[in-house]
């Protein structure tokens, strides 16, 4: 969700209830929210509960909060220091590091082998491993809103951002080989939104005017799909999102409806073993449209949503992401009146889904947290400490120099007149404790 401004917040909303950003983390099994007062962390595993895990108060007007997978890594940026990175093992309440940039952040991206950090005209690509930054990706197109997407299976660590900052160009980079794999014509008009999906063969994207969403084959960059959201000219897509098997696309906005697609590839012997009418009649328009412009044609061979969501509200910013709960599949809708919906979703018949539970992300943190320290203390995250996580640990006597300290090497240098990002790091490895949380790196697979 884009951050927003706290002064918009609706007359009548405390301290407490600001929402001014949200995210769903790599996996859809947890929720962050960034608040006036800090941020949040919620379970989204269960319907009928929601799990306030963690509530950081390390700094105030929090616009970007991403949580790695079920790990306890936390990254945190605040409109206080719109420049500066702070990464927190929140469990701990430590802080791992924190990287100061030349401009303000506009989203940040995790995997288990990289973190992006995207400012407006530039790119930082970290190893996730020790923090140390890998790659810099300077002077590329007008990007304000940070729009970005790293695909969470980190063997195709892929990165997707603008290409250009006039027409929808796709720039598709292997963050792992640090290098650009392809450049993909996506739409005629700038990008507003981008997905991978699970396993990072998939790209999904949509344009600023929100009519047309499109998925290509990573790395090919080949169209795979297309889908027509609505009519409506200038429709601002606030999100996209795949299913875990990839098999569902959903695509959130400012209006009132969100869409779900289904990627099914229409193969001409299923319409001859079902002669139905339907299956006439799209023979037919596949026959005419070969007599069409190509705009008409392409607008018939589009399909339509397999599945529509109503809201109770319209013009609100949400995001929406599709999960599996309790071995169902569920549509959830976090949306900036501060609460999160969940929707059930038939993946056969498709059609209206029903809103089976809504929860307040506000009301109940406190007392869940209060409670779980009665049960059990040591589920509870300790208070943060003050000292960073770099101040607690053996510094050399001989401090290295920046270019060894950020990991820079030739190509990846800052050019001259570039300023060189100040920050404290972690020594080492960043070690984030409980392995059923975080596997290691070795043996995760997505």
């Amino acid at each position: 969700m884009e951050p927003q401004d706290p002064q918009d917040a609706p007359d009548g909303t405390d301290a407490h209830r600001a929402f001014i950003c949200a995210s769903f983390n790599q996996d859809t099994t947890s929720l962050s929210v960034g608040t006036k007062t800090g941020y949040r962390l919620f379970s989204v595993t269960a319907v009928d509960k929601l799990d306030c895990i963690h509530e950081g108060v390390e700094c105030l007007d929090v616009y970007i909060v991403e949580r790695l997978f079920s790990s306890s890594l936390v990254v945190v940026v605040s409109l206080s220091m719109p420049r500066r990175m702070n990464v927190y093992h929140f469990k701990k309440g430590t802080e791992i590091c924190n990287y100061s940039y030349s401009n303000n952040i506009l989203s940040v991206r995790l995997n288990r082998q990289r973190l992006v950090v995207c400012l407006e005209e530039s790119v930082y690509i970290h190893n996730i491993k020790d923090m140390k930054l890998l790659k810099t990706l300077l002077n590329t197109p007008s990007n304000p809103t940070g729009l970005c997407a790293l695909s969470v299976n980190h063997s195709n660590s892929y990165l997707a951002y603008p290409g250009s900052a006039t027409i929808g160009e796709i720039t598709v980079y292997d963050a792992n080989n640090l290098s650009t794999l392809t450049l993909i014509q996506a739409h005629d008009s700038p990008l507003a939104a981008l997905t991978f999906n699970g396993s990072g063969t998939k790209l999904a994207s949509a344009s600023e005017k929100g009519t047309v969403i499109r998925v290509f084959s990573v790395p090919e960059g080949q169209r795979l799909f297309e889908f027509r959201r609505g009519m409506k000219r200038y429709v601002s897509i606030s999100s996209l999102s795949f299913s875990a098997d990839a098999q569902f696309l959903c695509a959130s906005s400012n209006t009132e409806t969100v869409h779900i697609f289904k990627l099914e590839q229409h193969s001409p012997s299923q319409d001859e073993e079902s002669p139905t009418w339907s299956a006439y009649m799209g023979k037919m328009f596949t026959a005419a449209s070969t007599y069409l412009p190509s705009q008409v044609s392409d607008m018939m061979h589009q399909d339509r949503a397999f599945a529509t969501v109503r809201l109770n509200m319209f013009g609100l910013k949400n995001i929406s992401a599709l999960a599996t709960i309790q071995k169902l599949p569920r549509l959830l809708v976090a949306s900036s009146d501060g609460c999160l919906y969940i929707y059930n979703v038939d993946p056969q018949d498709g059609g209206e889904c029903v809103l089976i539970q809504k929860h307040r992300l506000f009301d109940s943190c406190e007392e869940q947290v209060e409670q779980k320290t009665e049960e059990n203390p040591e589920d509870v995250s300790p208070q943060p400490v003050s000292q960073s996580y770099a101040a607690t640990v053996a510094l050399p006597s001989t401090p290295p120099s920046s270019t060894t300290l950020m990991g820079y090497s030739e190509e990846a240098g800052a050019e001259k007149g570039e300023v060189i990002p100040e920050h404290e790091f972690a020594e080492g490895p960043v070690c984030l404790d409980d392995e059923n949380e975080f596997p290691p790196f070795g043996n995760q697979s997505n």
